[in-house]
């Protein structure tokens, strides 16, 4: 699965500013349309691409799919190391498979500080699932990226969406604060827990909670069976005294055990409730709005950071106010300041230049 093999390459969008981009992008998302798992890997991996050329041609995939994204449900599923994501995952993707959908993993692994890549390769813990024909499973490494998700896994969502995938499951890192950047992106986010009280129970960040339309609690089977009921009546009591995410829904404490493949059928048909109130209520069309918003946003940031870092002489100012900062001989306000100032004068100085021409 997802083969990213170079077969064919040549044919793909060589020429930038050509007129060729277009056509070979349009190519290419016929063919992702026809269900080619080859060609939806190399857009992909275009797509998180470091380098701008790479990223602008699978941009130019995504561009032509845009219209055909969007119909997909996307569960975005997080919880702390060791409470058997990989595995719920597998057990959901497998029931899904059985009942006729399509579904697609986006796996983010931690990144390799030497090689930046993914360092657990979500794949080979999905073994069944990656079997199934019917199932599109793509591990990403975080590279660094707050949030539990990989930079581009928006992007990447929404190629799935247009290639046919009916759900989308995406996988965190793990939970943490930087955690819940996976909620602004998806129609239903879950949080897996380990089966735990008191303390345990105390030390799971309340933000994360707050966000979550259903708490899941895994691994309850054998032993851990009886703890894991009392788990989930003691979170089912604090969900009382939290607020909703969303005036339609009440978050729900559940149960689930990925071995025996038990109360997976009634977590997916939770899923399905949830999408269906929040369109009777409006929510769900106007959470899309809001996550579109918030990417666009995000997106604009990004590349005013790096026009910003581009500008010639950028790379010496910064590290010069950064060891102005350090040796506390200005603050971080005033520094800002300074590079920003520089920043606008070499925007006004080419605009000039522009206009002069």
């Amino acid at each position: 699965m997802g083969d990213e093999s170079n077969s064919g390459e040549s044919k793909e969008m060589s020429s930038e500013g050509s007129g060729r981009i277009d056509a070979s992008a349009r190519e290419v998302a016929r063919s992702i349309r026809q269900g080619d798992r080859r060609a939806m890997a190399r857009a992909i991996t275009r797509i998180e691409s470091t380098l701008d050329q790479d990223r602008l041609r699978g941009q130019a995939v995504l561009e032509a799919l845009i219209a055909e994204s969007g119909d997909a449900i996307r569960v975005g599923i997080t919880g702390p190391p060791g409470v058997g994501k990989s595995t719920f995952i597998e057990a959901l993707g497998l029931y899904l498979v059985e009942n006729g959908k399509r579904v697609a993993v986006l796996a983010v692994d931690p990144s390799s500080p030497v090689s930046g890549g993914s360092i657990l390769g979500d794949k080979t813990r999905m073994e069944r699932l990656a079997l199934c024909p019917e199932a599109f499973i793509r591990p990403s490494p975080s590279s660094g990226s707050l949030g539990g998700v990989a930079n581009r896994t928006r992007e990447v969502m929404l190629l799935c969406e247009a290639a046919g995938y009916d759900v989308v499951l995406i996988e965190t890192v793990g939970i943490g604060q930087s955690e819940i950047t996976v909620s602004s992106m998806v129609d239903f986010f879950l949080v897996l827990l380990l089966p735990a009280g008191g303390d345990q129970l105390q030390g799971i960040k309340k933000g994360v909670i707050e966000l979550a339309d259903a708490l899941v609690v895994n691994k309850a089977d054998g032993a851990m069976q009886s703890v894991a009921e009392r788990t989930r009546a003691d979170y089912a009591g604090a969900l009382d005294l939290i607020r909703s995410s969303g005036d339609a829904w009440r978050t729900q404490a559940m149960l689930a055990s990925s071995l025996e493949s038990k109360g997976i059928e009634e977590v997916w048909q939770t899923i399905l409730r949830h999408a269906e109130l929040m369109r009777e209520s409006g929510e769900f069309d106007e959470r899309r709005k809001d996550q579109s918003r918030a990417w666009l946003h995000k997106l604009l940031e990004e590349g005013i950071d790096h026009v910003f870092r581009r500008q010639p002489g950028m790379t010496l100012s910064i590290a010069r106010e950064e060891e102005a900062v350090a040796a506390q001989k200005t603050t971080p306000a005033a520094a800002a300041r300074s590079l920003l100032a520089a920043f606008q004068k070499a925007i006004d100085k080419q605009v000039s230049g522009s206009n002069s021409d």
